[in-house]
């Protein structure tokens, strides 16, 4: 298991610009695909964007292609989500997720996965 905390959310108007990052402890951090999720208020949870381990192959939910990054630092053991040209409908509670046998293109899948972060609250105003 590994332990993920995120971080960057916070309060920005409709076109700006945030980055989220995601911070782990564990000694075997390179080889797991990450991936970022969110949820907004009364909605399920849905998949944003993956990673695989070794940061050569990315994935992303087709309502946020073009306007976010999905990158990664092994050596810092940090997985960060750039996110450009925001839009209301982006406001959510952003969660950093780990896994360690799937593919970043699996990671859209969240079932199963067990390692979370607790979130970041990014705010998109009109």
């Amino acid at each position: 298991q590994v332990q993920l905390v995120e971080s960057g959310g916070g309060l920005v108007q409709a076109g700006g610009s945030l980055r989220l990052s995601c911070a782990a402890s564990g000694r075997t951090f390179s080889g797991y695909t990450m991936g970022w999720f969110r949820q907004a208020p009364g909605k399920e949870r849905e998949f944003v964007a993956a990673i695989s381990w070794g940061g050569g192959s990315t994935y992303y939910t087709d309502s946020v292609k073009g306007r976010f990054t999905i990158s990664r630092d092994n050596a810092k053991n940090t997985v960060y989500l750039q996110m450009n040209s925001l839009k209301p409908e982006d406001t959510a509670v952003y969660y950093c997720a780990a896994d360690a046998a799937r593919t970043a293109q699996r990671m859209g899948v969240s079932s199963g996965i067990q390692n979370w972060g607790k979130g970041t609250l990014v705010t998109v105003s009109s």
